[in-house]
């Protein structure tokens, strides 16, 4: 299996896709905020600077740290990891609540910063987006130049640092973003792709998980170099349709738009709770309290008018095993989600440390039935 996929020359096909298939005019620009929940809060309290801090809930209970800053990286704390542990592993970390609001606010700014330069901008999280500045006149269209003065920008501003990447494509400009963090950027610029992918790890490829970089590794494949010498015919038979994407990622070609206006697929509002809901009156009650914020949350100005084509609740129970469960509803009715806490609740009665509702929305296009 090997030796079949060395049969292909790689000079070959790499020549062929550059003369093909690599957009020369795009100019886009990766913005990745550092640590961005613990930077804000130590924006508001420089005492806290140069010290371990999480954002997450206190280490006495239960809590779950949401991210942290890289002092705090330094002793192996990372996102998704106990409260509890986290303070065993550093036992000077700060931890401060998750103060989302502000967040969300700070965020806002960040982007008023982003339309000073141009108008095409894809949020991906309150603390990332790319930006498409190829018709941008700023900096005489350097992107490079105008990257520097963003990420200036946002600290004079708000006294927190954000990572840049500037590449050809939405994909090179996202690992680039990572190749300085933080407070740092970097620019692949085209002549310098053929050279960067060669020796990246295939690991570092959109949709390598552990899975599919074993599978890779077990045929000899580690770099993206190693993968340009698989023809598309084998990585289709061994991937499917995501062989193709491996085809062309990894010699750094991808063709995705920077879209404005992508349309959000869910919305959701959850608490973790410093004890845990034992009784199915008290889940009840949380419920309640929890889908009012869900209800405030979709009459924002972006989700009023969205079509909603199912809702959802999500369990972590004290065993840290996480379950959802989903209806079909095109008005969410609190009476929805208290049949689905129902089925959470026999499927497996254990106490419960995390609940969470929301709502996936319908994006289909709609169809126009006038009839003239």
């Amino acid at each position: 299996m090997k030796s079949a996929y060395n049969s292909v020359k790689h000079n070959y096909m790499k020549s062929a896709y550059n003369s093909v298939k690599h957009n020369h005019s795009k100019k886009i620009i990766h913005i990745d905020m550092d640590s961005f929940y613990a930077s804000v809060e130590i924006a508001e309290k420089p005492h806290l600077r140069n010290k371990p801090v999480a954002v997450a809930g206190s280490s006495e209970t239960r809590g779950v740290v949401t991210t942290c800053n890289y002092e705090a990286r330094k002793f192996g704390v990372r996102s998704a990891m106990p409260s509890v542990t986290a303070k065993k592993i550093c036992p000077n970390i700060i931890f401060i609540p998750v103060h989302m609001e502000k967040y969300r606010n700070i965020s806002k700014e960040i982007h008023k910063i982003f339309k000073c330069y141009t108008k095409i901008i894809e949020p991906i999280s309150l603390d990332e987006a790319y930006l498409d500045v190829s018709l941008s006149k700023y900096c005489d269209g350097d992107p490079a130049l105008m990257a520097s003065q963003i990420r200036s920008k946002i600290f004079n501003d708000l006294k927190i640092t954000a990572s840049a990447g500037v590449a050809p494509n939405k994909f090179l400009s996202k690992i680039a973003s990572e190749w300085n963090k933080p407070n740092g950027q970097y620019c692949i610029s085209l002549n310098m792709i053929d050279k960067f992918m060669f020796g990246l790890p295939v690991r570092k490829i959109i949709g390598v998980g552990d899975k599919t970089e074993k599978k890779l590794n077990s045929i000899g494949v580690e770099t993206c170099g190693d993968l340009q010498n698989i023809s598309l015919v084998d990585l289709k038979s061994n991937f499917g349709k995501f062989g193709s994407t491996l085809y062309d990622l990894c010699r750094g070609i991808d063709n995705r738009d920077v879209v404005s206006d992508r349309a959000s697929k869910s919305l959701s509002v959850e608490d973790t709770y410093e004890i845990d809901l034992k009784s199915r009156a008290n889940c009840e009650l949380e419920l309640m309290r929890i889908f009012k914020k869900l209800q405030k949350r979709l009459g924002e100005e972006k989700y009023i008018g969205k079509k909603i084509k199912s809702c959802f609740i999500k369990v972590k129970y004290n065993d840290f095993k996480t379950s959802s469960y989903q209806t079909v509803c095109v008005v969410p009715e609190v009476e929805n989600y208290l049949k689905l806490l129902d089925k959470a609740i026999k499927k497996k009665s254990r106490p419960i440390r995390l609940l969470g509702v929301g709502v996936i929305f319908d994006n289909r296009p709609q169809l126009n039935l006038n009839i003239y």
